[in-house]
């Protein structure tokens, strides 16, 4: 009994041995392979992994499966499943648990739901073989895919539900008009699910697709856009290479024809008839002709010309591109008692041919154009689109000037009546007659006041007179010699003293009023009378110039310093005609060199020896002597100390002192007389600080004028009185001013100035009595008594 329990033992350690190392070795390699291999290990001896053995049943699944039971997919099992159930199989990646199901025990796996190859294609599934009871690994974790089979279980799409494609007219056949692509979702690599074949189901026979690629080709020649310009195409794609049962798609194809110059153009008539009034002026319409032309844009484009007739000269033709119409218009006037009707050839063609459909040509066609002239009541007709007529100034009243005529161009050939339009001869120069036309002036002309007058004369049918025409007249008036020549300017000569003779000293010229035949050539002289002028002398220059010259020597201002030479202008008119015109010469001094230093007769009282410069040097040095005067009467006053003596400043008051010194007898305006109209100021004398008195000056009571007194003439004589018998006073001239501050107060004067001391000897307690209104004048000037008392 003994002997069996140990051997059971031994046996079980074994088994466990063996377990362990299996465990070990499956642990240490993540990727086995079908066949063993020796592999380093971790002290580089080697180590000898067994075989491992899985077994697969099935790689791939249909898609699309819809059955009752799950799909079976594929088997796990390892070699070392016994079929106890001690191994249990884990699945592990993408969709396990959810699409993909495993069975722990047989290793069988199973999808639960129904797979799009579409969505995906394959999926990467990781098993593992596990103890059941330790959940210890006993295989690595090894990696298998799992493939969704295709079906054809999507139709084809094209690229575009609707396409668009244009191609030519007259396109020849099997012109590449578009590709169309469509697309199947299906595996291409897998039979033919994704194989599409193409064919077309509408818009035949006019075009074919290519089964292969889609192209859509022309299949008739000649297509016509002007028959039929747009077709609409069903191309169908199929998978299962077009064989039965294979799915299809559709798209639709919308081609259009594009033009091409294949018609000429054609006028829907042979002739037109237009009318056109004679009164129409050029460049008014007169009628329109179209030519049909099938084709559009450009190629529709006609151009319109006038290839013969006899109206060629009269009447043009131009192009209204946006109508495509001819438009005849007036080239010139017309008349209809000349010609009353015109033919013309108008030739249409296309501006742009297209030389491939050059023998459909050619692409222009012709039509015949009458047009009849209509009468119409015109206006009268001057002959001559202007007039110019001439007239002699100062001609007499009623001188013909000239004769404009007119004529009505109607049948009827109405009387005419001429006027003057008097807006332009407002001075009414002119008159003219109203039956014939002729133009006679109303009063004489001055060229030189206006030599050209331009009028308008009007022209009105006797019976129709809103019919009217309008001239223009021009009138010269031709020159007479009338005016004499004069000085071209007021001129003005100088000459000098010290002349030499013969010397000339101004060159003259003159001018005409007239016009150059009865002006110039002018020539000078000195009357018959003065022509032995012994001072001066006179140069015709022939040049419509004259020079003054100096006949002798020795001209003296003091003597006589002006002279007046006349001169006679005659002018080269016939008869010519002369004026007299004076010339003021003056007699100037000068120097050496001739220029002119003065030409005043009063010059002679300087000095002679004194220059100019000489002068100026002079007064020069007395400003600057009488700038240091003032400059040193400024400092020496300057220094001064006040003239008025204070025993003491009173802080109540400000004194402000202006030293202005007067102007003497002359100056009147250096103090205002006002101030003299009140003598009632002074009440005290102020002695003078800068001269000491030998003795006290006191005024005498009899002097002083009445309180009220506005006599100014006695206060000033009284002031003299005491100023020249005051021994105080300087022994220079100075300005009494006296200060005026009211007049009939029964107060006096308050101002502190007048007063030698701040402490005044006047008695101001009666402020004291009038009132609250002068209590501040009370507590200024009352007593220190009554201050202190008030403090």
């Amino acid at each position: 009994m003994k002997d069996n329990c140990l051997h059971a033992a031994l046996i079980c350690l074994g088994m466990l041995y063996y377990s362990h190392a299996i465990t070990t070795e499956k642990l240490n390699h993540t990727r086995p392979s079908l066949h063993g291999h020796h592999e380093k290990g971790k002290e580089g001896q080697i180590l000898h992994r067994s075989k491992r053995g899985w077994v697969w049943n099935q790689f791939f699944v249909i898609e699309e499966y819809t059955g009752p039971d799950p799909v079976l997919v594929g088997r796990l099992h390892s070699d070392i499943d016994s079929g106890d159930g001690n191994i249990k199989y884990i699945l592990s990646g993408e969709g396990a648990g959810i699409i993909f199901v495993i069975d722990d025990k047989s290793g069988n796996i199973h999808a639960t739901k129904t797979l799009d190859r579409e969505e995906r294609a394959q999926y990467t599934l990781t098993a593992q073989a596990v103890d059941r009871n330790t959940n210890r690994p006993l295989e690595p974790p090894s990696e298998f895919i799992v493939k969704v089979q295709d079906i054809n279980d999507n139709p084809p799409e094209f690229l575009h539900e609707n396409y668009h494609a244009n191609v030519p007219e007259r396109s020849n056949v099997g012109t590449s008009v578009i590709q169309v692509t469509a697309s199947d979702a299906d595996d291409p690599t897998y039979g033919n699910s994704a194989k599409l074949v193409y064919s077309i189901l509408e818009g035949q026979p006019y075009f074919s697709v290519e089964a292969q690629t889609g192209i859509i080709r022309t299949a008739l020649p000649n297509m016509d856009r002007e028959a039929k310009e747009e077709y609409h195409v069903v191309i169908q794609a199929k998978d299962m290479g077009g064989h039965m049962g294979g799915l299809s798609g559709t798209t639709k194809v919308t081609i259009t024809l594009t033009d091409v110059n294949d018609n000429p153009p054609k006028f829907p008539q042979s002739v037109y008839q237009m009318s056109v009034s004679e009164a129409a002026v050029p460049g008014e319409e007169v009628g329109r002709v179209k030519a049909k032309d099938p084709d559009i844009g450009e190629n529709g484009l006609v151009a319109y010309s006038i290839i013969d007739g006899d109206g060629v000269d009269m009447f043009e033709i131009t192009t209204d591109y946006e109508t495509q119409e001819g438009v005849v218009k007036l080239k010139k006037f017309l008349d209809f008692e000349t010609k009353k009707s015109y033919s013309l050839k108008v030739e249409a063609a296309n501006v742009h041919i297209d030389p491939k459909f050059i023998s459909n040509g050619p692409f222009k066609d012709t039509v015949t154009v009458k047009i009849t002239v209509e009468d119409a009541d015109e206006p009268p007709v001057f002959l001559k689109p202007s007039y110019i007529f001439e007239v002699q100034e100062n001609a007499a009243s009623g001188t013909v000037v000239g004769k404009v005529h007119a004529k009505d161009p109607d049948a009827a050939n109405s009387a005419i009546r001429y006027s003057i339009d008097r807006h332009t001869d407002l001075e009414r120069y002119f008159t003219i007659n109203a039956d014939d036309g002729n133009i006679k002036t109303i009063k004489a002309l001055d060229r030189e006041e206006i030599a050209w007058h331009n009028i308008s004369v009007f022209a009105v049918e006797v019976h129709k007179q809103h019919q009217e025409a309008k001239v223009p007249v021009a009138i010269k008036v031709v020159d007479v010699n009338d005016n004499a020549p004069r000085f071209a300017a007021a001129y003005e000569a100088f000459v000098c003293e010290n002349a030499r003779s013969n010397q000339q000293f101004i060159t003259i010229s003159a001018d005409d009023k007239d016009d150059s035949a009865n002006g110039p050539r002018f020539i000078f002289s000195l009357p018959p009378e003065i022509i032995h002028n012994p001072n001066f002398t006179l140069r015709d220059n022939r040049d419509n110039t004259a020079s003054v010259l100096v006949r002798r020597e020795g001209f003296s201002r003091q003597k006589q310093d002006l002279y007046l030479l006349p001169i006679v202008i005659s002018d080269g008119g016939l008869p010519p005609m002369s004026s007299t015109n004076t010339l003021t010469i003056r007699v100037c001094g000068c120097d050496s060199n001739g220029s002119l230093l003065s030409c005043n007769a009063e010059a002679y009282i300087l000095n002679a020896g004194l220059s100019t410069g000489a002068l100026i040097a002079i007064l020069a040095c007395i400003v600057i002597l009488l700038v240091i005067v003032v400059l040193f009467v400024t400092l020496k006053r300057q220094k001064k100390e006040p003239l008025i003596v204070f025993e003491e400043e009173d802080v109540r008051e400000n004194i402000i002192t202006y030293d202005d010194e007067g102007g003497g007898e002359e100056d009147t305006e250096a103090f205002d007389i006002a101030t003299l109209q009140n003598p009632d100021g002074i009440n005290g004398f102020i002695p003078r600080k800068d001269i000491k008195p030998e003795y006290q000056y006191m005024p005498r009571p009899g002097l002083r004028p009445a309180p009220n007194s506005v006599d100014v003439d006695d206060f000033i004589n009284t002031r003299i009185q005491e100023a020249d018998n005051d021994p105080t006073a300087p022994p220079y001239d100075s300005i009494q001013i006296y200060g005026y501050e009211g007049r009939g107060s029964v107060a006096g004067s308050l101002s502190s100035l007048e007063s030698a001391t701040t402490d005044s000897d006047l008695d101001y307690d009666y402020l004291q009595n009038w009132g609250p209104r002068f209590k501040k004048l009370a507590d200024l000037y009352g007593s220190k008594d009554t201050f202190d008392d008030d403090s």
